[in-house]
């Protein structure tokens, strides 16, 4: 099956949690939590157009500076979205810096913030050239378990769950994905190639309703998109990952999970204690692996990638991944 996407953990399970979603073919890419991003190339994290936050703790929110820093000076726009007072943070990571000098940048860096709230979405621009200082958008509606972001085949959705504080857990899902048969190729005597992206694309906008250009060149022959599509192309239902971190194992945070999670490709999930802690683990507002497990296969999901472990557990991930494996038994 041809896929859409990557997605790869930035970091090790210890370490600061990090989901890095690349387009395959495409500049752009996506990332769930913005812990340290270090692990990340410069080229990598130019390709980021949104980030979905899922709180403010330091250890998913440190990498904010070196992504600014690394985007200063040029022409990108970056779209973060978080919990309830993310944009009171973004505004004070902002205001910590002396920004005279950017307002000589001929460049146009744009910072774009979406505070998620029961019932809307309060939204945020802050422009380089004028030193971040912030333009009020209007509100947007939302209903909790409800989409966040929508392009022409991606679907993000998020709730809003209790980790003592509120936090968000997300699903992106493809509408459809258009599958390439290879035989059909030879059949019309061309080579795959960088134009079946193209193809792709413009497929993509006409079953949306949108604007698309008609013809496609592949090896220099012009071909009809809706013929080409007819002789090449499968569509299926697309794939589907949910991301799940610093959440309670309560009644109320699991019947919100599992709409996201329902039917996931891949759970990425936190299993940050042995259950044998899970007084701790209720105390600190985190899942057991045996929660974590219990969680995926209520989902029926097809694959779970667990994370975010407890120091305590060094050298020894086996103790949680077996938990895991005992509620779900595919890792």
């Amino acid at each position: 099956m041809n896929r859409l996407y990557s997605a790869e953990f930035i970091n090790g399970y210890f370490e600061d949690p990090g989901l890095f979603v690349s387009f395959l073919f495409q500049k752009r890419a996506i990332l769930f939590d913005l812990g340290d991003i270090c692990s990340l190339s410069e080229k990598n994290i130019l390709k980021i157009e949104r980030i979905f936050i899922t709180h403010t703790h330091i250890d998913h929110f440190a990498g904010f500076e070196r992504l600014i820093r690394i985007m200063l000076g040029r022409d990108k726009k970056i779209y973060l979205y978080g919990p309830k007072g993310f944009i009171k943070n973004i505004e004070g990571k902002l205001a910590g810096y002396n920004w005279n000098l950017i307002k000589k940048y001929k460049n146009n860096f744009e910072i774009n913030a979406y505070e998620i709230l029961e019932g809307k979405i309060l939204s945020r621009k802050y422009i380089c050239s004028l030193a971040f200082e912030p333009t009020i958008l209007p509100d947007k509606p939302f209903n909790c378990g409800g989409v966040i972001y929508e392009d022409d085949n991606i679907l993000i959705k998020a709730a809003i769950l209790d980790h003592g504080i509120e936090c968000l857990g997300f699903s992106m899902e493809e509408k459809f994905r258009i599958n390439i048969i290879k035989e059909k190729l030879a059949e019309l005597d061309v080579e795959p190639g960088p134009w079946l992206t193209e193809f792709k694309q413009n497929l993509i906008r006409k079953i949306s309703g949108k604007k698309y250009n008609n013809k496609i060149y592949a090896d220099n022959k012009p071909f009809d998109i809706k013929d080409l599509a007819e002789k090449i192309a499968k569509i299926n239902s697309g794939e589907k990952l949910a991301y799940i971190s610093d959440v309670r194992y309560t009644k109320e945070n699991i019947n919100k999970i599992l709409p996201l999670a329902k039917n996931a490709n891949n759970l990425f999930i936190e299993a940050v204690f042995a259950h044998k802690a899970k007084e701790l683990a209720a105390l600190k507002n985190h899942l057991t692996a045996k929660q974590a497990g219990k969680i995926a296969k209520l989902a029926e999901a097809k694959k779970i990638s667990v994370f975010h472990f407890s120091p305590r557990y060094k050298n020894q991930e086996s103790l949680l991944i077996n938990e895991v494996v005992e509620q779900f038994d595919l890792i």
